[in-house]
């Protein structure tokens, strides 16, 4: 049974800490016992709701909460597996939902059992003081995502696309967190994303006796192959989103200042700039430009046999508005003879993003953090915003927390001692109760 003090959406904090004892890493997942604990929340709270599963031990839930009918649905998407954690390298156990230091420890509590917390919690007070949205609000609580999704928001998609009927916008993972930059704090909501591309670089060269060493093999060339992805980056390009978000924080700055961030849309300027920000420039840096990273090498058999084939895998993000082959075609001077390359996994196609929601939910988090201006953000990663795109659904990363100067959030995700403020947790869920009560279809 939940605790009652759950049920008024209150005590999103206690949730959290309920959230992260249930073990979830990613693999296996084995999300069901989690799943079974927010159904009985929700369904105590006066919400129905409907299961979806490709695995029995990994179910999604969906629940919906009627509006008033005259706005599309609006989704609150959150995954709740999370990646393996070392508990011998955690100050506090990784699933013990321990409090410390005015922190919730624990893998998830970023990313992103703490924005599930946070929105069960919303949903959860609107139902109890008789909130009427203009439309439904919906909430899909997965599995998967951390792997990609094929039994999460992937299954939803393609099998019981039903249970998302009406949904037009969607809050998930990541945005709503500072960003300082020039000493000014930016609110980050994301509203596009990279998209994830499998490429697998095949290097070939003469095999032998290990005996006898081979001048020029596949790993040789291997080698030229990796110290030009060290050396030489792809070329910087300006999508949309990012000239829109460098706009919107220059327009924040005192002029001297914006008018230096502005030559970061200068491709020749680009990479000068965020060298000059710091850590800062680091986190925007992906944001200029597809990026590769080589995560898995592949070849030989035995000890003493040169293998005349060697498979090297790439970890691609490509930025909206292209296509996998623009990607091959700018790997072609970093692989030149060495290596043929070919995609092997295709993320879906990018579309152009729908910022109508976004004026209100900028507006939200001013009313409540007025030292912060919203801007918009393209993610580097990915989310289950790509699988939901496929409906026409808009996915806004919008989990609020008003974290600490001293917080880095990209830096603490999936590393150890990951860990949230409580008081984030509790203003987080302050706004997207604002959000649900506050929803109106927005003007295109």
């Amino acid at each position: 049974m939940v605790a009652h003090d759950l049920l008024s959406g209150e005590r999103p904090v206690e949730l959290l800490q309920e959230l992260v004892r249930f073990d979830t890493s990613n693999p296996p997942g084995n999300e069901a016992p989690c799943i079974d604990f927010l159904e009985d929340l929700l369904r105590s709270g006066g919400f129905q709701t409907e299961r979806a599963a490709q695995d029995p031990n990994r179910p999604n839930l969906v629940a919906r909460l009627p509006g008033a009918g005259r706005s599309p649905a609006l989704l609150f998407c959150g995954h709740v597996d999370v990646v393996p954690a070392d508990s011998a390298s955690w100050e506090h156990a990784p699933f013990a939902g321990e409090i410390a230091e005015g922190c919730v420890w624990g893998r998830g509590t970023l990313d992103m059992k703490g924005g599930v917390a946070m929105m069960a919690s919303a949903a959860l007070r609107a139902a109890r003081r008789g909130v009427v949205p203009d439309g439904d609000l919906v909430l899909a609580f997965v599995a998967d995502e951390e792997s990609g999704g094929a039994c999460g928001a992937r299954f939803l998609v393609e099998r019981r696309p039903d249970l998302l009927a009406g949904v037009r916008y969607a809050i998930g993972e990541f945005g709503g967190f500072p960003f300082r930059a020039r000493g000014r704090a930016f609110a980050m909501i994301q509203v596009a994303e990279k998209a994830p591309l499998a490429v697998d670089v095949v290097v070939r060269g003469p095999s032998g006796h290990g005996s006898r060493p081979l001048r020029g093999g596949a790993m040789a060339k291997l080698g030229r192959i990796l110290a030009r992805l060290d050396a030489l980056p792809l070329p910087v390009h300006i999508t949309p989103v990012t000239r829109r978000m460098v706009e919107e924080m220059a327009a924040g700055l005192p002029r001297a200042s914006g008018l230096a961030l502005r030559q970061v849309l200068r491709p020749s300027l680009t990479d000068r700039v965020l060298a000059a920000m710091g850590e800062a420039g680091q986190t925007l840096a992906p944001l200029f430009r597809h990026t590769v990273s080589p995560t898995i090498v592949r070849g030989g058999s035995r000890l003493n046999v040169v293998p005349d084939e060697v498979h090297l895998f790439l970890d691609a993000r490509l930025l909206p508005g292209y296509a996998p082959s623009d990607l091959l075609e700018e790997l072609g001077p970093i692989l030149r003879a060495d290596g043929e390359a070919a995609i092997t996994a295709e993320a879906p196609p990018a579309h152009d993003p729908d910022l109508a929601l976004f004026p209100l939910l900028g507006r939200l988090l001013v009313e409540r953090a007025p030292d912060a201006r919203p801007v918009p953000f393209l993610l580097p990663a990915s989310t289950d915003g790509r699988h939901l795109a496929k409906l026409g659904i808009q996915t806004y990363g919008f989990t609020p927390m008003d974290l600490p100067p001293d917080t880095s959030f990209f830096s603490a995700i999936h590393a150890a001692n990951e860990r949230v403020p409580a008081r984030s947790i509790e203003f987080g869920t302050d706004v997207l109760f604002d959000l649900v009560s506050q929803y109106a279809a927005p003007k295109s």
